[in-house]
């Protein structure tokens, strides 16, 4: 497969590598661009939290509640101006207050019913975008719920109420004080927007995203010159410490380092009065893994010109 100028500046932005570097990697990998990321890394070229600086589409966040659910969608827009427009806002929020009474899917909330139109969600954005003249799309939404406990909520770059550029659900399942576990869920949903755990416990890591890493780690192991029996303790460790890096409980709890998040919950039984099971964590980060355009202003006033 021949290598583009179009996937070196795609590998350059996602990376922060050399243009040469991702050259190589692309020539090195069949132009997998996955697998070229994966190879600068092992090289030590390319940091595994380098994301592309211009992955980004506008729009806003949405959460609702009910009971014992709630749910947090993601709407979005062509510009951050209509996203601050009264009619939009209003939309995402009528949304997330239908999509609380679904499964939670894209699908579902789109064909249910908005009652403010009496047509469906689909249907609704459609006229939308008719009316204010922009592109929208429903992207994302996640659901969770408990049968004895709360689902906390918390919205960081708020615009409004229930509305902003990132939104965190953590269901906490107990028979204590919903007040008192309220509490902590928010402590621990603001936790999750900080630092972005893939999963509550190492166990519930995707072992793709496992796997991959422990080649990531043993190619950098190689490259010491270490024996292979030395490299898989490495590797090993290196392992470990991934996993209580990326795990929810086993993180460093961002409102008292020096305890983990899972001590934090522990030490919160006692207020809330009954033992809490992190049962599940959603985070929607707006426009997250979007490639968003970018234009040449001038460019495009100076072709205007000639025309």
């Amino acid at each position: 497969m021949s290598v583009t100028a179009a996937m070196v500046k795609e590998l350059r932005d996602k990376t922060g590598a050399g243009m040469m570097d991702c050259k190589k990697a692309l020539a090195e990998t069949n132009g997998d661009m996955e697998a070229a990321i994966d190879w600068l890394r092992a090289k030590g070229i390319a940091k595994a939290d380098k994301k592309s600086g211009r992955t980004a589409a506008e729009g806003l966040i949405g959460i609702a509640s009910a009971g014992n659910k709630a749910v947090v969608v993601e709407i979005n827009s062509e510009t951050d101006f209509v996203a601050r427009n009264d009619a939009f806002q209003d939309l995402v929020r009528g949304v997330a207050a239908v999509a609380v009474d679904t499964d939670g899917s894209v699908d579902a909330i789109s064909a249910a019913k908005y009652p403010a139109t009496g047509k469906s969600v689909a249907d609704t954005i459609t006229d939308a975008i008719a009316t204010i003249g922009e592109n929208m799309t429903l992207r994302r939404a996640a659901l969770l719920s408990v049968d004895h406990g709360v689902v906390a909520t918390y919205i960081h770059n708020s615009v409004a109420d229930g509305l902003g550029k990132l939104g965190v659900l953590v269901a906490l399942k107990s028979t204590g004080d919903k007040e008192a576990l309220n509490a902590i869920g928010r402590q621990v949903a603001m936790h999750v927007a900080a630092t972005n755990p893939l999963a509550v416990r190492p166990s519930e890591i995707d072992p793709a995203v496992a796997e991959r890493e422990r080649n990531v780690f043993i190619e950098q192991s190689r490259a010491s010159g270490k024996p292979d029996n030395i490299i898989e303790k490495m590797v090993e460790g290196r392992m470990r410490k991934f996993f209580e890096e990326v795990a929810l409980l086993s993180q460093a709890f961002v409102m008292n380092p020096d305890q983990t998040v899972e001590a934090a919950i522990k030490e919160a039984e006692k207020t809330v009065g009954a033992p809490i099971e992190v049962a599940g964590i959603a985070r929607l980060l707006l426009g997250e893994g979007v490639q968003k355009e970018e234009s040449d202003f001038a460019a495009e006033v100076a072709a205007a010109a000639k025309g």
